[in-house]
């Protein structure tokens, strides 16, 4: 893991119905920070995000959140972090949490967050950025977005080789592991083997 020193963790602004979201992102917060990992997040205080920062700051991690100037004055941004990185607009927000990171994962969440991780996941398959990606699949939360890449790669909309690029797993310390130890494919990679 020695090459993940920050990962961006994209998650839900609100908790969710089933507090095993809670139960998850606290595990994973603990885990980050405990193995020296810096997260780089939203930077609000709700929900899944607050919970996240709350338990990475209480372990002694590194937190940086990256909002925009709209919603701190909606009173939205959390005020204890490491570091708080205020920006202009949702697009620079998403810019500067890519250039942070290491690696993503996605916690539960509700479409911001699908959008955040699709987009990092679309990046990847355009060959932007070789950084792994996970999916903290707590309860199977994510159940259908892996159903629905599987399907993709049935119908060829999808490449066998980049489905492999999003890494889905229920444990913390699994997923992580993972993580460190993913490949993915460079550009020309997938291209040449797009067109066979």
């Amino acid at each position: 893991m020695d090459d993940l020193r920050s990962v961006t963790v994209y998650c839900g602004s609100n908790a969710g119905a089933d507090p095993a979201y809670a139960e998850g992102t606290r595990a994973l917060a603990r885990l980050l920070a405990g193995s020296g990992i810096r997260i780089v997040y939203g930077g609000a205080a709700l929900g899944l995000m607050g919970i996240l920062a709350d338990t990475a700051m209480e372990a002694g991690g590194e937190v940086i959140g990256v909002m925009p100037q709209a919603l701190i004055d909606r009173e939205i941004g959390h005020r204890g972090l490491t570091d708080l990185r205020v920006v202009g607009s949702m697009h620079e927000r998403k810019a500067l949490m890519a250039d942070l990171a290491d690696a993503f994962i996605a916690l539960p969440g509700g479409i911001g967050t699908l959008e955040e991780l699709i987009e990092v996941y679309t990046w990847s398959q355009l060959g932007m950025h070789r950084k792994p990606i996970g999916v903290l699949n707590v309860n199977g939360y994510y159940d259908s977005l892996a159903a629905f890449l599987d399907d993709a790669v049935r119908e060829r909309f999808l490449p066998a080789q980049h489905r492999e690029v999003l890494i889905f797993e229920p444990d913390p310390e699994t997923l992580l592991a993972r993580m460190a130890g993913a490949e993915p494919p460079t550009a020309e990679k997938w291209l040449s083997e797009a067109e066979t």
